[in-house]
C-alpha cells in the first residue's frame, strides 16, 4: 500500500476503536520498569570475552557483511556465532548439524550474546555455550513489568505474535500469546496494532530458546495510534533533509543517531560535573543584550516594543561574565545558546551551544593545562578511552597536547616572519597569490585567512594548541608580556577544526577601551564581524578586573569530535534548515 493508503486504512482503524468505545488516545499509563532497566538487570555487559567452544550447526544464514550460524551445545543451549565476511572460506564445508570446534570474541547483538569468529580461537580458553550463556544473562524468572513503547517491528505467527517496542534508550522483544490473552483481545492485536503505534504492556520477562530477553504479553493497551507509515525497518531513514527536518522519525528509525544525541548530554553532564569539583558557579547571563559584543561575528537583530529599541541576539556571554568577576565571582561558567549570523556548513549552525568559563589570578598557561585536564577527563567519563575515532583519524586526548605558535607555523609554510604579515601590502599580496579573496577583508582578517589556508588541511594525532595570535585580530586579550604585537591567547584544534579559544584576559580599561576603537574602524572598513563598544564594560574595568583567564568551548564541536559525527548537524536535535518550498 502506498502511504496515503496506509493513512486512510489506519484512520479507520481509528474510527472503529473509537465506536468500539476504545480511546485510541488514553490520558495515562502506568509505566512500573523502564526496558533499559530490564535489559541493564538482566544482560551483563559484555566486554573483550574471547573463548572457544564445540558445538552442533543448527541453522546457517547469509547476512550482508558475512554468514549466522545458530550453534547448540549438549544441554541444548544457543548462541549465534557470526563469521565476516574475510572468513567465509573457512565455514564453505560447513553443513547443519554438523559438530565443529570454533570461537572467538563474545559481544551483544542488539541483546542478543553473538559470538564473533576469529581465527585464532584455538589459544582462547575453552567454555561451553551453556557456561558462557548461563554468566552473562541472568535468568529472569518471569518477573512482573509493566512497561511501553512504540512498536517497531511485528510478525503475525498465528496462534502467537512477535513483536518490539522501543524508546530512543532501548528495545525489547514482546510475545502475545492467543491462549494468554484470550480470542478477544488476541484478535484486537491481530486487527487494530500496527508498526509504529504506542502501546503499554504488562507481562512477564523470560528468555526465548535463542536467549532474547521478551515480554510475554498479559495485557496490552494502545497508548498512541501512529497513522503514517514508519520508514523501512531494514535500511532505516537515510535521506539527510527529512533525517534533519523530521529528526523525530530519525530517532525512531536510526539507534545511532539516538545513541549521539544521549552522548551529548553525557558530554554537559561531566564538563558541569568537572567545572562544580573544581569550585566554579554556574550563572546565567542575557541572550537579549543592547550591545553585540565578546566575539567578532555579525549578530542577529531583534526589536523589543515595549522598550521601543533595538537588541541583539547574543553572540557571546564573555563581557556579562568578566563583569560577575570585577563583582567578586572569582570561577564562574556558563552553557548556554549563542546566536551569530553566519554561513551554515558542516562545522557551522547560526544557533550553538558554548561552554565559557573565566577563572581570576589564572592566565591563558593555566587554562591550557586546566583544558587539558578536563577534556581527558571528559573523553574518559564518556568514553571509557582517552583515545577517541573521529573518521579516518584516532585522536588521543591524553596530556600533555602539542603547541604551535601562530607565526612560527606560518615561516614553516610560507617562508615569511612576522614582520612579514604585519604589513598590510605584504598580507594582501600573498592571499591573492594562494587564491584567497581579499578584497573585502580587513588587515587582520586576510592574515587569519592565510593561517587557515594552511592550518585547515592539517591533521594531528592528538589535540593541538595554537598560540600568541596577532594583536589586531584580539580585542579582548591581554597583550603579550614578551611581544607587544601578540596577544596571549590559544585556540585549540582537534580532528582538524577549532575546538576552543582562550586567552588572558585584557584587564587595562584604557587599552581596552583603545581596542574597540580599533574595532570600530574596522567595522566602518567594511567588516560586519568587528565588535562594537561597550561603555557598560569599560566602566566596569574601571573598577579592577583581576588578573583573569577565560574560555569558550563549542559544546557541539566536541561533540562531534567525541561520538564520530562528521556535521554539526549531526549533534543539533534540530539544525537551521532553508524553509521547506510548499
Amino acid at each position: 500500500m502506498g502511504a496515503e493508503e496506509i493513512f486512510q486504512a489506519r484512520l479507520s482503524k481509528l474510527e472503529q476503536m473509537k465506536k468500539m468505545g476504545i480511546n485510541p488516545y488514553p490520558y495515562k499509563f502506568e509505566v512500573k520498569n523502564r526496558v533499559k532497566d530490564i535489559r541493564s538487570k538482566y544482560e551483563l555487559e559484555v566486554k573483550e570475552f574471547k573463548f572457544s567452544t564445540k558445538a552442533v550447526v543448527k541453522r546457517i544464514s547469509n547476512s550482508e557483511d558475512g554468514i549466522v550460524i545458530r550453534l547448540e551445545d549438549e544441554n541444548s543451549k544457543n548462541l549465534i556465532l557470526f563469521v565476516p565476511e574475510n572468513y567465509k572460506s573457512d565455514f564453505e564445508n560447513v553443513n547443519v548439524n554438523d559438530t565443529i570446534s570454533t570461537g572467538g570474541i563474545l559481544r551483544r547483538n542488539e541483546g542478543i550474546l553473538e559470538l564473533v569468529y576469529d581465527e585464532n580461537f584455538r589459544s582462547f580458553p575453552f567454555k561451553s555455550i551453556s557456561e558462557v550463556v548461563s554468566f552473562f544473562n541472568i535468568d529472569p524468572s518471569f518477573e512482573i513489568v509493566s512497561i511501553a513503547g512504540r512498536a517497531v517491528t511485528i510478525r503475525d505467527q498465528g496462534k502467537a505474535i512477535f513483536a518490539h517496542i522501543k524508546d530512543a534508550e532501548s528495545k525489547i522483544q514482546i510475545y502475545a500469546k492467543k491462549d494468554i490473552l484470550g480470542e478477544e483481545k488476541f484478535n484486537f492485536f491481530k486487527d487494530f496494532v500496527d508498526v509504529g503505534d504506542i502501546l503499554g504492556i504488562v507481562g512477564r520477562v523470560f528468555r526465548t530458546k535463542t536467549g532474547e530477553l521478551t515480554v510475554e504479553v498479559d495485557d496490552f493497551q494502545i497508548l498512541s495510534k501512529c497513522l503514517n507509515d514508519l520508514p523501512e525497518k531494514w535500511h532505516g531513514l537515510k535521506d539527510p533533509e527529512t533525517r534533519y527536518r523530521q529528526r523525530y522519525l530519525d530517532l525512531i528509525s536510526n539507534p545511532k543517531t539516538a545513541n549521539i544525541f544521549i552522548k551529548r548530554a553525557k558530554i554537559i553532564s561531566a564538563i558541569r560535573e568537572f567545572l562544580d569539583k573544581n569550585g566554579f558557579l554556574e550563572v546565567e547571563t542575557p541572550t537579549l543584550q543592547q550591545v553585540a559584543s565578546g566575539a567578532s561575528a555579525k549578530p542577529f537583530v531583534t526589536y523589543h516594543n515595549a522598550l521601543d529599541e533595538q537588541l541583539y541576539l547574543r553572540i557571546a556571554p564573555e563581557l556579562y561574565l568578566k563583569k560577575l568577576v570585577v563583582g567578586g565571582f572569582n570561577r564562574v561558567y556558563e552553557i548556554g545558546k549563542n546566536f551569530r549570523n553566519e554561513g551554515i556548513d558542516i562545522y557551522h549552525n547560526p544557533e550553538f551551544t558554548m561552554l565559557e568559563f573565566y577563572v581570576a589570578y589564572w592566565d591563558y598557561n593555566d587554562l591550557m593545562k586546566f583544558t587539558e585536564e578536563m577534556l581527558s577527563y571528559v573523553c574518559q567519563r564518556v568514553n571509557e578511552s582517552l583515545v577517541a575515532k573521529f573518521g579516518d583519524i584516532t585522536i588521543d586526548f591524553t596530556p600533555p597536547y602539542e603547541k604551535i605558535k601562530y607565526f612560527d607555523y606560518l615561516e614553516m609554510k610560507t617562508g615569511h616572519t612576522k614582520d612579514f604579515f604585519l604589513s598590510e601590502k605584504n598580507a594582501r599580496d600573498l592571499a591573492r597569490k594562494l587564491e584567497i579573496k581579499e578584497e573585502k577583508l580587513t588587515h587582520p582578517k586576510v592574515i587569519d585567512k592565510i593561517f587557515d589556508h594552511f592550518f585547515s588541511h592539517e591533521v594531528f594525532g592528538k589535540p593541538v594548541f595554537v598560540i600568541d595570535f596577532p594583536r589586531i585580530l584580539s580585542p579582548l586579550a591581554k597583550t603579550h608580556r614578551d611581544d607587544p604585537e601578540l596577544v596571549e591567547r590559544f585556540e585549540l584544534f582537534a580532528g582538524g577544526f577549532e575546538i576552543s579559544n582562550a586567552y588572558t584576559e585584557l584587564n587595562d580599561p584604557i587599552d581596552q577601551k583603545n581596542r574597540f576603537y580599533e574595532q570600530l574602524k574596522q567595522k566602518e572598513a567594511g567588516d560586519e564581524e568587528a565588535q562594537m563598544m561597550d561603555e557598560d564594560f569599560i566602566t566596569a574595568l574601571e573598577y579592577g578586573l583581576p588578573p583573569t583567564a577565560g574560555e569558550g568551548i563549542g559544546i557541539d564541536r566536541l561533540v562531534m569530535v567525541l561520538s564520530n559525527s562528521e556535521s554539526i548537524r549531526e549533534v543539533i536535535f534540530f539544525p537551521t534548515l532553508r524553509r521547506k518550498e510548499e
